[in-house]
């Protein structure tokens, strides 16, 4: 039975760990979720969040947007969102793996008092535990309403925290059945900040799951692969795998083989081929805004219906618009935090300009990416000029086939920082945090906000 195999996998990894190379694969997307998180906790989304739920449960966790310490699953939820709201966090598992584990491995194990290297092990456990289960499914769950990130993210979150409890593997089982049961949220909510809070919810739901089966409250022992279960009830059109038995762990885990991919740009991954397009074009040819006739962005039918906002007026509808980016690239030459505000998405110059981007879809024919074309594109027609195209770009910088260097992880996380109310500890936070397999999670955090 699938849930039963996934506990014992889990509780196996608890009581052996994992290896130095998944541990030393689940780093970059630790680091970039904390460079993340922090630079979210200054905006209004968990800073409402917080307001909304004052006072918060004291305890042992630190949560990003007072430095207060709170109980480990209100840090789990303000810290994922914060790590979800600027829309910076990495991508895999058809998701943002990182968002939703990271936030609840660090606040249940700063609860613990366990190390980094158990909180790695954990990662990397939820990890495969995510992607065992989002592969099994053909079709795409975006399309459907879905977002995958929240619906999984509850299972991954349940099943890295259950390995942290080091729970056995009937209690394992529970606590991923607990997480799958609290798997929810809504594509339709995209632009808004409930999406960044349903990220929030899955890391705080794994955070609960794991606790409760700790405490002996059960789940169904067969929830995820029963004909109503969490599978078959999420999957669009039925067409999903419960039959097939985890893969061995034996010969390398999942992370190593499908590391997660760091995002250069502020805004949803479907923008991302096409940005590097752009600009990879405009570093070739500068094309004044007033010389543009049209921009034409090539790209999937599934893509471009996640970007669903075409005339946006904030930074946060912004995000999801390729209109937006690619009205940016062309204003402001990049699209960073800087660009990402109210301001310069409600601006005269850059809603003229989004008027003048045209999408048009193309088959989902890519070999490794579901739902993606082979390749983005860009074409620029120019007033009195021929038209400009772009390389054709099949791997968005960052992606794990095109990987960012070190030192460019280390200028992402250091402009996080920059953009956060804890800029003053942004080098010391990288140092602890690229040493986090040697160090005690508690001392991790800042006690309070600079």
């Amino acid at each position: 039975m699938l849930t039963r195999d996934l506990g014992e996998r889990i509780a196996r990894a608890a009581v052996t760990g994992t290896s130095a190379a998944a541990r030393l694969a689940a780093l970059p997307g630790v680091v970039d979720t904390i460079a993340t998180m922090m630079a979210g906790s200054a905006e209004a989304p968990p800073r409402v969040l917080c307001a909304g739920l004052a006072p918060l449960p004291a305890g042992q966790a630190w949560e990003c947007v007072n430095g207060s310490r709170v109980d480990a699953a209100s840090a789990a939820l303000v810290n994922g969102m914060a790590a979800h709201v600027l829309d910076y966090d990495d991508v895999a598992l058809r998701g943002h793996p990182s968002a939703v584990m990271a936030p609840a491995i660090l606040a249940l194990g700063q609860a613990l008092g366990r190390s980094g290297r158990d909180a790695l092990d954990a990662y990397v456990v939820g990890y495969e535990t995510w992607g065992d289960l989002v592969e099994r499914e053909r079709g795409m769950h975006p399309i459907k309403g879905w977002h995958t990130t929240s619906v999984f993210g509850a299972v991954g979150a349940a099943a890295a925290c259950a390995c942290l409890l080091r729970l056995d593997g009937a209690r394992a089982a529970h606590a991923i059945g607990l997480g799958a049961t609290q798997g929810a949220g809504l594509m339709a909510n995209f632009g808004s900040m409930a999406k960044s809070y349903q990220t929030g919810r899955a890391a705080q739901a794994g955070v609960v799951a794991a606790q409760l089966a700790a405490a002996g409250m059960t789940a169904g022992a067969d929830v995820l692969e029963h004909p109503q279960g969490f599978l078959r009830a999420h999957s669009p059109q039925g067409d999903v795998d419960t039959a097939r038995a985890p893969r061995a762990t034996e010969s390398g885990w999942l992370v190593e083989r499908q590391p997660v991919s760091l995002k250069r740009y502020p805004t949803c991954y479907y923008t991302h081929r096409a940005l590097d397009a752009l600009l990879s074009l405009l570093a070739r040819t500068p094309i004044p805004a007033r010389d543009v006739a049209a921009v034409r962005v090539r790209i999937s039918e599934e893509h471009a219906t996640i970007l669903r906002n075409h005339a946006p007026r904030t930074g946060l509808e912004a995000k999801f618009s390729m209109e937006f980016a690619m009205a940016c690239a062309l204003r402001h030459g990049k699209v960073g935090l800087a660009e990402l505000t109210d301001a310069c998405a409600a601006a005269p110059d850059m809603q003229d300009l989004m008027r003048r981007v045209r999408v048009e879809t193309v088959p989902a024919d890519s070999a490794d990416w579901n739902g993606a074309a082979g390749f983005d594109e860009v074409i620029v027609e120019r007033h009195g000029a021929p038209p400009l195209r772009s390389d054709r770009v099949a791997h968005p910088a960052g992606h794990a086939k095109r990987p960012l260097t070190t030192a460019e992880l280390d200028a992402k996380f250091r402009d996080c920082l920059d953009h956060s109310p804890y800029a003053a500890v942004g080098d010391a936070l990288l140092r602890t945090v690229r040493e986090l397999d040697e160090t005690p999670l508690d001392e991790l955090w800042p006690t309070r906000a600079h």
